[in-house]
């Protein structure tokens, strides 16, 4: 095992992602392997194998997201990879060589403690035994590192906020990113018939091949807003209406999708990947350029319209991932598995962000140190 690699540092936060990315305020570095000495009793030294190229690590980078390490840090929040060290008190539940997969909320720049500045963009990452869990028996570490963020949001807004049911149907945005596509699969799962829109044909067929009952091809018009789709969700559910809308897109589609839904519908909102220059840049955050939907039609259609900060949600209250933590546990066990649709080698980590930043893949993306 060698002593150095690369890691990902930010040393300031930029006044978008692609201005962090193109001034190198986000850039690789030398990395030396971290010294047993330096670590504590309950630390594991993780030699991290792939680390998923996500959209809050871009937001974060920037200072938009709801809290940011400070810099220097380095990016990744949610990687795998296999134990090289374990503190005394760690080494009897994590011993050397075990695969793992690190819990974003309590590692890495996500959390809140001594471990933030450690993310997966790097050769080596250091962890809390407690922010670690076993990688799931037959999984490739890629498939580690694309499971427990893009799950957990997809179960919290679906179903802890969403109350989605069998039976109904849910209209998923964005359904070829990793949260879209995890949402697909676990509304299917639980009964529901999907409808998945998305802006490219052979990513919507993907999407199918992974589930979803219906795909309906969106498309911007000349001035920004959207192509209306509301006939045609409103004909794939016989007139009805959707009863559920998982909106992780925002901007001008959530106005039109406020068209597609029954009455007293629940409308879930789970991010804005449209309009990513809501916050101020910079680490202002704010909300200057805040998304608005329309109150009357909101009114006259009876609907609840939910915010769904999952992580926010889960610092405010951890015992609410219990249940749904359990709930993946088990259908991990009956056959669950992340997609992944690209991989780079980490020297590659800014060409991967910027597709990140396009959308240029299906489901999830990793680099590999």
């Amino acid at each position: 095992m060698t002593d150095t690699g690369l890691h990902a540092l930010v040393d300031a936060y930029g006044e978008s992602p692609l201005d962090a990315l193109d001034r190198g305020l986000l850039h690789l570095a030398p990395q030396a392997r971290p010294d047993p000495a330096d670590l504590g009793p309950d630390d594991v030294l993780v030699r991290v194998r792939s680390a998923q190229v996500g959209w809050v690590d871009l937001i974060m980078a920037s200072g938009q997201y709801q809290h940011m390490a400070a810099p220097p840090y380095t990016p990744g929040l949610e990687y795998a990879g296999d134990v090289a060290w374990a503190g005394d008190r760690a080494a009897a539940r994590w011993p050397v060589g075990a695969r793992v997969i690190a819990d974003g909320f309590w590692t890495g720049p996500r959390s809140k403690g001594a471990h933030q500045r450690w993310g997966g963009f790097a050769t080596w990452a250091v962890a809390p035994a407690g922010a670690l869990r076993p990688l799931p028996e037959g999984w490739s570490h890629d498939e580690g590192a694309c499971f427990l963020g893009s799950y957990e949001t997809a179960w919290h807004c679906l179903f802890a906020r969403g109350r989605l049911a069998a039976g109904e149907t849910a209209l998923i945005h964005g359904a070829s990113g990793a949260t879209g596509l995890a949402a697909v699969h676990l509304a299917k799962r639980a009964g529901a018939t999907v409808i998945a829109t998305g802006r490219d044909p052979e990513k919507l067929a993907a999407v199918a091949a992974a589930g979803a009952d219906h795909v309906v091809r969106t498309a911007s018009t000349d001035d920004g807003g959207v192509v209306p789709f509301r006939d045609e969700i409103k004909a794939l559910t016989g007139g009805r209406g959707v009863d559920l809308v998982y909106d992780g897109v925002g901007g001008p589609i959530s106005v039109e999708s406020l068209r597609c839904v029954r009455f007293g519908a629940r409308y879930v909102i789970v991010g804005w990947a449209a309009t990513p220059d809501v916050a101020g840049g910079a680490g202002r955050r704010g909300a200057p350029n805040a998304n608005v939907l329309p109150t009357n039609l909101i009114m006259m259609k009876g609907l609840d319209v939910l915010g769904a900060p999952t992580a926010i949600s889960t610092h405010a209250d951890p015992s609410i991932r219990e249940e749904r933590l359990a709930a993946l546990d088990a259908l991990v066990a009956d056959g669950l598995r992340p997609h992944v649709g690209a991989a780079w080698p980490l020297t590659e980590l800014l060409d991967a962000l910027r597709a990140k930043w396009r959308s240029a893949f299906v489901g999830g993306g990793v680099v590999r140190p």
